[in-house]
């Protein structure tokens, strides 16, 4: 499986430009998709599952054309929007089973095997009898990713899939793409957190103002980052001074006051010492020192 995306531009009315000459080629395994605000994420995701056309440019999946071939290449896809909603009155089970049939499994011993497999996998078995719209927050996002992997789609995207979930669930949910990424599927991943991208992607691209700026493996961003992250020892008293000179990685207490990651190209006024960076380091790095992007400790 390969999609290649062309030149591709949105344009919306207004003179918004949401995509700019995007160029990816993405294969199977898995492939994130980073960016902050209004990058672009949801817009290309939403032209790849058919739902919005481009202004121009091509996508081709394998030898099909999206423009031309919009129903096949539908019928491939599983798809988790960010505002993933569903039919309140029906039972957990009765939903998995209606969006099964919809993937083209008509026969109901088969789609029953199916459906409950899928519960199984995202921890709802235990809530199949229960009404959809009665679920937790975090077991309705389980139930979108059910609804996005059943029926095994050749390619599966997702927008936000890990919103909502505690840590076990989230890490539960990256075992399970993880174990769907060893077959010859494509999925595409879009996260503000960074670590789902780090532990589960092969290859990732960057998204700033609607223009692809970085497209290799996470590890490649990371090495950028490399010498540039520092570990400060600060008490209460210099806490604001870091956060106005440096982007701020995190903040931990410690025995003499306070445990600060900054990134910066050299650290001045302050004793630290250099840390081995990690993704979202190097995230925050490439847009605050590559792109000239000022960081405020938030990126979606």
């Amino acid at each position: 499986m390969k999609i290649v995306i062309e030149d591709l531009n949105k344009l919306y009315k207004g003179g918004n430009q949401a995509l700019k000459d995007v160029f990816l080629e993405i294969e199977s395994g898995m492939f994130g998709l980073l960016g902050p605000n209004g990058a672009g994420k949801t817009t290309l995701m939403r032209i790849l599952v058919t739902l919005m056309k481009p202004s121009s440019g091509n996508v081709s999946v394998d030898k099909l054309d999206l423009q031309k071939d919009r129903r096949a290449i539908r019928a491939m896809m599983g798809y988790l929007p960010q505002d993933f909603r569903f039919f309140a009155k029906l039972k957990t089970w009765e939903f998995l089973d209606y969006v099964a049939c919809l993937a083209g499994l008509r026969d109901s011993k088969t789609r029953k095997n199916e459906v409950e497999k899928m519960l199984e996998q995202v921890g709802l078995y235990e809530a199949r009898d229960r009404n959809a719209n009665k679920l937790s927050g975090g077991m309705k996002r389980r139930l979108g990713i059910a609804q996005a992997l059943i029926g095994d789609p050749k390619i599966v995207v997702v927008d936000e899939p890990t919103t909502g979930l505690d840590p076990e669930e989230r890490i539960r949910f990256r075992n399970l793409l993880a174990e769907m990424s060893q077959k010859e599927i494509i999925i595409i991943l879009s996260t503000h957190i960074v670590s789902d991208i780090s532990s589960t992607c092969n290859n990732m691209a960057l998204l700033n103002n609607g223009e692809v700026v970085f497209n290799q493996a996470p590890e490649k961003l990371i090495e950028k980052a490399k010498g540039h992250v520092w570990s400060i020892e600060a008490i209460d008293s210099e806490l604001d001074t870091i956060k106005e000179k440096y982007p701020v990685i995190s903040t931990v207490p410690s025995e003499n006051g306070w445990e600060v990651q900054v990134v910066a190209d050299k650290l001045e006024g302050f004793p630290g010492k250099q840390v081995d960076p990690n993704l979202e380091h190097a995230y925050v790095y490439f847009m605050e020192y590559e792109l000239g992007e000022s960081w405020n400790g938030g990126h979606n």
